[in-house]
């Protein structure tokens, strides 16, 4: 052969001298270097029904989500650049068989896998390009050694990617079987791998996963072996349905007796494997399950029980509605006593003589437990005060109807009636400040006279002391009157172009000073 075509050849070789699914696979501790932890071994056979979550402890996942359906299993997705969903399990199996239920991802560069493999790297794959839609990939690996001789491909009825197949493994010291739907497709004798040096033959733990080759940071290499670049526009699922592990060993766990790598060299340690526990592990039990498994005496009990807890809280709830009833009783008749008392109070009010609608009345205002005292001003301005002269002046001698239309009134209503006037002349205005007896009218300034003259009769302007305290208009203060100062007074009365006259101002007393 030329070295042109030697060169040529070497180059063609190299996507198969760096295997893909080596390049993903690690070890934390590899005993061919170093002693390293016993391995939990599987010990057992189990089907894994990937309509649900797997029991908890058998496997782990990485890289990306993992969803679980009844009608499609295990969906491992990639979405976007970096995932590689993958279950890998926790226990080993040292000899034995897997069957797995699986429909290949499509997508140029995408790879699904099933992998075996051990801590000295030791490898058994399928693996199922996403650009070849016919063909599933067989392969293994010893020590973690590329091979190129070791790959071989197998058509597939059907196609990998339109529907489930059945793709199986069995293993012993002395040769490993690959099957399709049932069917043999290959075989590969320990003595033919590089005389049982490359033949995988330690502990292997199960790999499910999805992962893109022909991602653009592969080597070139991976990428062309891959089938070409992925184009993560959308994504790519693979789906595994089931997977039945059947370990060849029984024991608790696995162990390198030395750093050869052979499976001479694996101790097994008896007992039940911590993945036995696992699966038969009972799943944690739904409230109307625990419910179901009661006996029907503790069901019983507890509807009992229950009945005399409701029982418990209607009579609280009964009480609770009689009490507020009591106390909403109570409080209404308190709110009712003192409507009744406020009632009474008012009636005594009006009876007194009071006008609770009016803005003002004449010297007493009521308040809650009896009548204060209260002055009020009124709108009226007698002649003299700040509010000027009136349009007519204001004779204070007069007498009868002028003289008392002349005179500004303190109040005009109910409150202050009027009384006849004494002596000759039609009835005058008079008013009463008292809400005892009425008093007479009298002019201002002058006494009155008692008793009162007849008709034709001279008047009597004779000032009695006895009639002091009914004196009106009085310029000073009244001896032995209620002792409450006139309010609004405008002093002595001064008519247009005469001098202050002393002893004749109009005095206006507009309170009730004395008590009643």
């Amino acid at each position: 052969m030329s070295p042109r075509s030697l060169l040529t050849l070497a180059f063609g070789l190299i996507p198969l001298l760096v295997s893909p699914v080596s390049g993903q696979l690690s070890t934390a501790c590899n005993p061919l270097n170093t002693t390293c932890p016993a391995d939990p071994a599987f010990g057992t056979t189990h089907n894994f029904n990937f309509n649900a979550t797997p029991p908890t402890g058998t496997f782990n996942t990485t890289a990306g989500t993992v969803d679980y359906t009844s009608a499609n299993g295990a969906a491992f997705t990639i979405n976007k650049k970096g995932e590689s969903p993958t279950l890998i399990s926790n226990f080993y199996f040292f000899f034995g068989r897997t069957e797995v239920h699986l429909k290949a991802a499509p997508g140029t560069g995408i790879i699904s896998s099933i992998v075996w493999s051990s801590d000295v790297l030791d490898e058994v794959d399928w693996e199922f390009k996403g650009g070849n839609k016919s063909f599933a990939s067989t392969n293994y690996f010893g020590k973690g050694q590329p091979d190129f001789h070791n790959a071989n491909d197998f058509e597939v009825k059907g196609g990998v990617q339109d529907d489930y197949h059945n793709y199986t493994c069995t293993w012993t010291k002395d040769q490993l079987d690959w099957y399709i739907d049932g069917e043999h497709v290959r075989t590969l004798l320990a003595k033919d791998a590089n005389n049982t040096l490359s033949y995988p033959q330690t502990p292997m733990k199960l790999s499910l996963g999805i992962w893109a080759g022909g991602d653009p940071d592969q080597p070139k290499g991976t990428i062309e072996w891959a089938g070409g670049e992925t184009d993560y526009a959308e994504p790519y699922t693979m789906y595994v349905k089931s997977a039945l592990v059947e370990d060849y060993s029984t024991g608790k766990e696995y162990s390198y007796g030395d750093h050869s790598g052979k499976w001479e060299s694996i101790k097994i340690a008896t007992g039940n494997s911590t993945a036995v526990e696992n699966i038969n592990k009972q799943p944690e039990k739904s409230l109307s399950d625990k419910w179901n498994d009661l006996p029907s005496t503790t069901k019983s009990g507890v509807y009992a029980g229950a009945g005399g807890v409701g029982a418990l809280l209607f009579i609280g709830l009964i009480a609770y509605y009689i009490k507020q009833r009591r106390r909403g009783k109570q409080e209404a008749a308190l709110a009712a006593q003192r409507m009744e008392q406020e009632r009474v109070e008012l009636e005594r009010f009006k009876r007194e003589g009071g006008n609770p609608d009016a803005l003002a009345f004449d010297g007493a205002e009521y308040a809650k437990g009896g009548m204060t005292s209260t002055t009020y001003a009124v709108s009226d301005s007698p002649p003299g005060s700040s509010a000027g002269p009136p349009e007519k002046a204001w004779d204070p001698t007069g007498s009868g109807v002028a003289a008392a239309a002349a005179m500004p009134l303190l109040r005009d209503d109910a409150m202050s009636p009027r009384f006849a006037s004494p002596g000759p002349g039609p009835v005058g205005p008079s008013r009463n400040n008292s809400f005892g007896a009425p008093m007479r009218s009298q002019s201002p300034g002058m006494p009155p006279q008692y008793p009162p003259p007849g008709p034709g009769s001279p008047v009597n302007r004779t000032f009695s002391p006895s009639n002091a305290s009914m004196h009106r208009g009085s310029p000073g203060p009244q001896a032995g009157a209620y002792g409450v100062p006139r309010m609004n007074s405008p002093g002595p009365n001064r008519g247009p172009g005469s001098p202050a006259s002393p002893g004749h101002g109009y005095g206006q007393n507009l309170g009730y000073g004395g008590p009643r």
